[in-house]
């Protein structure tokens, strides 16, 4: 299915909205937790959450999150929603999430054309969680578990939930993908439908955990300074069974300095052993990081209608 001439408008409105308005747009007043109560395993976590603003242009905001203690998801409805909705990881190096440049900002995108979007600000595994590593899954898993649980009542298509995630959320959003595995005990009804998405889309992913080409400052976060063969090998997303795993989505820049191309060219590799369909896109440049707002004029700038083009052959967007 081909993307109608009103979507396509209304999106690319949504990828220039960034860079031509003088002050940056609201944030949404939806948000759901996670968890009914405590997130889980927290007995000896003392940190304090905290939010820190990066930008001092009023066009556009740069935050991060850090230390976060109760798990959220912060919904974008579009004005015409299609029922296709989309869990979004951001990236931070497991030190941080960020909350704009692959949250907020890339969710007005999808929203332009007609995806109801869902932003996880999750644990980290530096924390003090008693799941260690797995912290930040557990919050993926749950988010889209909630997202489909809560699909007939928010009017959305349980069979079309997609995961969209960004550097080291393309990690987390690859494990979320590949692992058939539940990290945490149910705590509701929420927690007896499936955790894995229809379709991933993975930005730039930070995939291996092994050298030479891991971005070792994720490693570290993930896993400690000196991990073991195994915890290499089981948090590598080009050395998981992806048997069974949904269509992947790539999209890398080949001059990622900081998350060398090879990451995408391992797991790409990797999926095609498995049988699962796989569409990947390089560009020559684009650095890494870039999200919609960074790569204005240059060929990288195309990624989102090349996602929902290809998700539109899927059919996990319809025409509006």
């Amino acid at each position: 299915m081909d993307l109608n001439r009103r979507t396509a408008l209304g999106l690319a409105a949504a990828v220039m909205t960034p860079v031509s308005q003088t002050v940056a747009p609201p944030d949404p007043a939806e948000t759901i937790r996670l968890w009914p109560g405590r997130a889980p395993g927290g007995d000896r976590v003392t940190v304090t959450p905290r939010v820190v603003e990066r930008s001092t242009d009023p066009a556009f905001r740069d935050r991060f999150a850090q230390y976060t203690t109760e798990p959220l998801l912060t919904v974008l409805r579009p004005a015409r929603p299609n029922g296709a909705s989309l869990l979004l990881i951001p990236g931070g190096g497991y030190k941080w999430a960020v909350v704009d440049k692959e949250g907020l900002d890339c969710a007005r995108v999808f929203a332009a054309a007609g995806v109801t979007c869902f932003v996880l600000r999750y644990r980290l595994p530096g924390d003090g969680w008693a799941a260690g590593p797995d912290a930040p899954l557990q919050d993926a898993q749950r988010a889209l578990r909630l997202v489909r649980a809560r699909a007939a009542v928010d009017g959305l298509d349980p069979a079309r939930v997609a995961v969209l995630g960004a550097s080291a959320g393309g990690h987390l959003a690859g494990m979320l993908t590949a692992r058939a595995d539940a990290t945490y005990a149910a705590v509701d009804a929420a927690d007896t439908v499936p955790f894995r998405p229809d379709l991933s889309i993975l930005l730039y992913p930070v995939a291996t955990m092994a050298d030479p080409f891991v971005h070792a400052g994720s490693r570290r976060e993930l896993l400690g300074e000196t991990p073991s063969a195994e915890a290499i090998e089981r948090h590598s997303l080009e050395r998981m069974d992806w048997r069974d795993a949904p269509p992947v989505f790539l999209l890398h820049a080949i001059d990622d300095g900081a998350v060398p191309v090879e990451n995408s060219l391992q797991l790409l590799s990797a999926l095609r052993a498995a049988g699962v369909p796989a569409e990947a896109h390089l560009f020559e440049e684009g650095g890494h990081g870039f999200g919609v707002r960074l790569i204005e004029g240059r060929p990288a700038a195309v990624w989102p209608q090349l996602a929902l083009a290809w998700a539109a052959r899927r059919g996990w967007i319809t025409q509006v």
